[in-house]
């Protein structure tokens, strides 16, 4: 059977966003280990929206490093892609986070990566740069097994009944971070295991989908955006994800709405953070469960990516060689 030309361009463009990614990843890689996280963030900044201009999309950003007074590249509302001035192209959503694990990059810890993902004009939720409450559980589990409104022992106790094991065979994936002290103790108290993780909220959240990695349940506050992000992967590999915003004050409710969000306190469903046609990308920077960092060498490098489409529900790992004799590493970093 031959694959239609919406078929291709979909592919096509899969593999665009991996190279985005794989810029990004080997501009960061200079800074692992260095000490210096903003050096890091904005080299992979800058490389990943250089790259964006060979993408053949008219895209907007939608999640990105901020507003445009804020940050000089990929800010919010930002026009990327081949066809962003000229027009023509497949209108796409773009949600980016250049650099997740920015003080994991400067300290060389494990599991920092490039981070895109994109979605048909309107299909991401609009996210403000505030905390988001984030519950996750991966595929083949009944609908609504857990809640963000159940207390921690209930939705244990319930994901353990559908997965036909005991509360304390599940492990819970949350950031370390002191806000989270009631949920470790309530986890505890129940039972089951917990895996604290240093940063990296968007990875936290797709290991629930990924066997290997022993994760049964990701719960706890992270940035909304990553949550964004978060839930563009669970959409391409399969999961069940709720997200509730956290405002600390009434200026970030009045910027949610100015967002077009008009429930304030509303959970939003994974279909409702990222709906219809969604590719998620990613490159390792430095090794991970999901993926291996980048391994310099003389005169080049690898690179180890994913990439997911919604469309057909295909996971593909990439791993790249490069040349920096024939593509020079000035134009990666």
């Amino acid at each position: 059977m031959t694959p239609t030309d919406g078929q291709v361009t979909d592919r096509n463009l899969a593999l665009e966003l991996v190279r985005v990614t794989e810029a990004a990843a080997l501009a960061a890689s200079n800074w692992v280990g260095k000490g210096d996280k903003n050096a890091a963030d904005g080299a992979a900044v800058e490389a990943m929206r250089h790259a964006f201009d060979t993408v053949a999309i008219d895209g907007t950003v939608v999640i990105g490093e901020g507003e445009m007074d804020e940050a000089p590249m990929l800010y919010i509302g930002e026009k990327v892609g081949l066809y962003a001035k000229s027009g023509g192209g497949p209108l796409a959503d773009i949600a980016v986070d250049p650099l997740e694990g920015t003080s994991l990059t400067a300290k060389g810890g494990p599991n920092a990566m490039a981070t895109i993902a994109l979605a048909e004009k309107g299909g991401f939720l609009h996210a403000p740069d505030i905390y988001m409450d984030k519950l996750a559980v991966g595929p083949g589990l009944p609908n609504d097994v857990v809640s963000l409104d159940a207390t921690m022992e209930q939705n244990l106790k319930s994901l353990a009944r559908a997965k036909k094991c005991d509360v304390g065979d599940l492990t819970v994936c949350m950031l370390d971070r002191d806000r989270h002290k009631e949920l470790l103790k309530a986890c505890r108290a129940a039972g089951a295991r917990v895996m604290l993780i240093p940063d990296g909220d968007v990875s936290g959240v797709v290991a629930v989908s990924q066997p290997e990695a022993g994760v049964d349940m990701y719960v706890g506050w992270g940035g909304a955006p990553e949550g964004v992000l978060a839930a563009a992967a669970l959409r391409c590999i399969g999961g069940q994800m709720y997200g509730r915003l956290i405002y600390e004050d009434d200026s970030q409710i009045e910027r949610a709405k100015s967002m077009g969000i008009t429930e304030p306190n509303r959970i939003f469903r994974l279909e409702e953070m990222a709906k219809g046609n969604v590719m998620f990308a990613a490159t390792g920077v430095t090794t991970g469960p999901m993926l291996k960092g980048v391994r310099r060498f003389g005169g080049g490098a690898f690179t180890h990516s994913i990439v997911m489409r919604s469309k057909s529900g295909t996971v593909r790992y990439v791993e790249g060689h490069h040349n920096f004799n024939v593509k020079p590493v000035s134009f990666i970093a």
